[in-house]
């Protein structure tokens, strides 16, 4: 499968509303985070006399917004310390700042929205209704027919739960309490969704093994992520679920609450987008996702809004990846994904190198526009990719 091959190559009722946010505040005080939680003066003062730090954190958070922010709280418990530790303990952080819980968007917008639109180019912080397109008629079709070029395709986006707060304010009971009712819903799937779930807390070595062996199963070893309270209480609360044929997954509690992940081998993006949009449609029955009406979708982190949609594709691209930039010192594949908005990647993730000639190719975008439109957009830039590399 699509993580396999790594190794190769080296809308819901108030209701359900009521009921996620109590049982969040029935589960709020059962234990403490394990992490060390530094007082937000002292970050701040780590942070201010770093005169060589670069982070949008460290641009973004002035004095006057410091002093405007600094003894905010959300109704959930987040303060400015939650979103801002791991960059004042991580001074080279590119970004700096996490969002306490859902509603750290709105509570620290002064900072947050600055940096949001700093991220993500955009002169206001705004994001359309959710609109996947019409699954009936939608035809995106097989991007390769033929297998020559595209290795695997991917669709991914995150989720949140309401009334739940992010690392690091989240207690282990919230964790657990998170993990249950994802799994109760992911066991409601039929069909080609139907799977299996693994818990990280309960897994058998045999389990855990193939896990690792198929490069299914993330890891606790990011240091910002760590300063951020994300491995808070390790492994409580985390798994992942499997369809039968591992083409739909989901993450719990890895960074966001949820990651819902389509893929298989091949260009069929068409087939990809459709189950995971499948999917969410089911699991929107049983679960509310935390949504702002400012930034779409919400995650822990603001570089992941919107649509939190990654669409890519493994493709072999050697020959345009070789070739020399029109416009200064990078390869020709870089200015054709800077034109069209995608992001190429080494397979290992971001800030690693091609393997074989293959390459980590997705959507840039994700605040702003529609699913539908982010998915549009990484296609007609793959095909000129493809395109492209043909012609040398």
């Amino acid at each position: 499968m699509y993580r396999r091959y790594l190794d190769q190559l080296n809308t819901q009722t108030t209701q359900l509303i009521s009921e996620q946010q109590q049982l969040a505040q029935k589960t709020k005080m059962s234990a403490e985070p394990e992490y060390k939680k530094i007082p937000v003066d002292e970050l701040w003062a780590k942070l201010s006399a770093a005169s060589d730090c670069k982070s949008l954190l460290k641009k973004h958070l002035t004095l006057e917004r410091y002093e405007a922010l600094k003894d905010k709280k959300t109704s959930i418990g987040g303060d400015l310390g939650d979103c801002i530790q791991s960059g004042c303990m991580n001074l080279d952080s590119g970004v700096g700042i996490y969002a306490c819980d859902p509603e750290g968007y709105d509570t620290f917008a002064l900072v947050l929205d600055e940096v949001i639109k700093d991220y993500h180019k955009v002169d206001k912080v705004w994001h359309p209704a959710p609109c996947f397109g019409d699954m009936d008629n939608l035809d995106l079709g097989d991007l390769d027919p033929n297998n020559e070029m595209i290795v695997s395709t991917r669709v991914r986006v995150g989720r949140s739960h309401t009334g739940f707060p992010f690392p690091p304010a989240a207690s282990k009971d919230q964790r657990k309490a998170m993990e249950k009712m994802t799994v109760e819903a992911l066991n409601t799937l039929e069909g080609e969704l139907k799977g299996k779930y693994f818990s990280l807390e309960t897994m058998n070595k045999e389990e855990e093994k193939q896990l690792i062996a198929d490069h299914f199963l993330f890891k606790n070893d990011d240091r910002f992520l760590r300063e951020a309270g994300g491995y808070n209480f390790w492994p409580v609360g985390r798994g992942i679920y499997f369809s039968e044929d591992k083409k739909f997954l989901t993450w719990i509690n890895e960074e966001d609450h949820l990651r819902f992940i389509s893929m298989q081998m091949g260009g069929d993006l068409g087939a990809v987008y459709k189950r995971l949009v499948k999917a969410l449609g089911k699991l929107s029955e049983k679960l509310k996702f935390a949504h702002n009406d400012k930034c779409g979708y919400v995650t822990f982190c603001p570089t992941n809004l919107g649509t939190t949609c990654r669409a890519s594709v493994h493709i072999k691209v050697p020959k345009l990846a070789a070739a020399p930039s029109t416009k200064g010192n990078k390869s020709k594949l870089e200015d054709i994904c800077a034109e069209y908005n995608l992001q190429p990647r080494g397979i290992h993730g971001e800030h690693t190198e091609s393997v074989g000639g293959v390459y980590d190719i997705s959507n840039k975008r994700r605040l702003g526009l529609s699913e539908l439109d982010a998915i549009m957009e990484m296609k007609n830039g793959i095909l000129e990719v493809m395109k492209a590399e043909k012609a040398l």
